[in-house]
């Protein structure tokens, strides 16, 4: 397998001191694969541009661990006609060149984290041989999973003054942030989300709450005043096991119990991390604001109004707030893929210590249910709430999720297998034989997002006493239930 990697990924692996851990994972996974680590000439040209002649030849050591393309290929006509479209400037055309490679089959593989490269790849039907170092980590992850050593890992919340500062995780913040030790020992009696893997800490998250008397001087345009929740340090190491989204999911779950109106990051954007962690706050309805200015630099401010309304076309943008005008399905889910899917919904009769693995499907907020079902006209937005199978009196609700589209034309198990990879507790074998269950009745995919987790959890008596379910055959496929039935089961399980 030969796989090119861009200008950015090489000068990220050999910068004098690497402060983005996620590109030691990959060169470790591209090792133990055993693939080809390309590069294309115009890299070298590109790394040899303006530099003095020590740091030339330094570079042109280290560049003998790297497989240079001895010869490039003609430019498509494909490719000429996206770029004749797309590019601007010589730097673009450069990038094109690289694509070019991939479309004429002379790699396997584009590694870059260019957004757009991406975009390129995607109008070139290309996109799923294109990668970034975290989607790329995923893949390898998932396609190989007795190669990755499970060891237990959490989420856990802990006092400043218990975590390890010297930690090579936080040399990013000290390179960005002047007096990052004194903040941090300041905080000693305060307390951050973290999580550690193989005794290093692989995701950092510390929340504040901010009254509306708060000073934002240094915001400009200035704050009007809100009750917000600061992301004041956010930082997740990409290592397969998307806690991105879990500690994004710790983020909305404070704004809401806080009931604050609105959350902000303020963000610098000079590493990949960094521009892949803005990435993700955008997807989930963070909006550029402005700047904010400090000793350190200017750093870029992201906003997220956290007032209730429900996109039902994008309810990421929105997300956790349920649409009241939306539909509400009940859907029944087996005990034994219960807590696997949704740990934050663990009963009192479950141990949480055999939750606590990472694995990416827990710690997803997009996650994936499989059905053959005949009721198949859910829709983007529609509200959904999981019963945890188990008769009448120990069968109970539990979460509610937010529909985001159903995949109703599958062709293949692989391609079913494609879809739900990362984001269900099903393994490949689950997956063919759930395929291969009904032969002229081939299964459906739900995407949807994981919102909430029942307080108290009603049992199917209870809910058929309430009147929240018509009778005990609610429960037995997807069913749809009134929106006052969801109203009434939100307000009885103490949400």
């Amino acid at each position: 397998m030969k796989v090119l990697l861009d200008t950015n990924i090489i000068i990220h692996r050999e910068a004098n001191r690497i402060v983005n851990q996620d590109i030691g994972i990959l060169f470790n996974w591209l090792d133990r694969l055993h693939y080809q680590k390309c590069v294309h000439p115009l890299t070298i040209y590109e790394l040899n541009k303006n530099q003095n002649i020590v740091t030339a030849s330094t570079m042109q050591i280290k560049l003998a661990n790297y497989n240079v393309l001895k010869t490039v290929a003609p430019l498509h006509p494909d490719v000429v006609n996206v770029s004749k479209a797309i590019d601007g400037n010589e730097n673009d055309f450069n990038d094109t060149k690289l694509i070019n490679e991939l479309y004429n089959k002379r790699v396997d593989i584009l590694i870059s984290e260019d957004k757009k490269i991406h975009y390129k790849a995607s109008v070139l039907g290309i996109n799923d041989k294109v990668f970034r170092i975290d989607t790329f980590i995923e893949k390898v992850v998932a396609e190989n999973p007795d190669l990755i050593n499970y060891n237990v890992l959490s989420v856990r919340k802990e006092l400043f003054g218990n975590i390890d500062i010297n930690d090579s995780f936080f040399d990013s913040f000290r390179d960005d942030y002047d007096g990052f030790n004194e903040w941090f020992n300041s905080k000693s009696d305060s307390d951050a989300y973290v999580c550690v893997d193989n005794g290093s800490i692989a995701a950092f998250l510390f929340v504040k709450v901010e009254s509306k008397d708060e000073n934002y001087q240094n915001v400009n345009p200035l704050f009007p005043p809100k009750k917000r929740l600061k992301i004041g340090t956010l930082k997740v190491i990409s290592n397969g096991y998307k806690l991105g989204e879990r500690f994004l999911k710790i983020v909305f779950d404070n704004a809401r119990q806080y009931k604050v109106d609105e959350i902000y990051v303020t963000i610098f954007d000079k590493r990949p991390e960094q521009l892949r962690l803005i990435a993700l706050l955008e997807e989930y309805g963070f909006v550029y604001y402005g700047e904010k200015t400090t000793s350190s630099g200017i750093e870029k401010v992201f906003i997220r109004d956290f007032t209730r309304n429900a996109n039902v076309d994008y309810p990421k943008k929105t997300f956790p707030w349920l649409s009241g005008t939306s539909n509400v399905f009940i859907i029944p889910i087996k005990p034994e893929y219960h807590t696997e899917l949704f740990p934050d919904s663990i009963l009192r009769t479950e141990s949480p210590s055999n939750f606590i693995e990472n694995e990416p499907y827990r710690n997803s907020i997009r996650k994936v249910y499989i059905s053959h079902s005949r009721n198949r006209n859910l829709v983007s937005g529609d509200t959904i709430v999981f019963y945890r199978s188990g008769g009448i009196h120990k069968g109970v609700a539990t979460t509610i999720g937010i529909v985001e589209n159903i995949i109703t034309d599958i062709s293949s198990s692989q391609e079913l297998i494609d879809i739900c990879r990362k984001r269900t507790v099903l393994k490949e074998a689950d997956l063919v034989e759930y395929w291969n269950r009904y032969p002229n009745y081939t299964p459906f995919v739900i995407n949807f997002l994981y919102a909430f987790s029942f307080k108290k959890r009603l049992n199917l008596r209870t809910m058929l006493d309430l009147g929240i379910l018509p009778s005990m055959d609610s429960v037995k496929t997807i069913n749809s239930i009134s929106i006052d039935a969801l109203k009434k089961l939100i307000i009885a399980s103490g949400i």
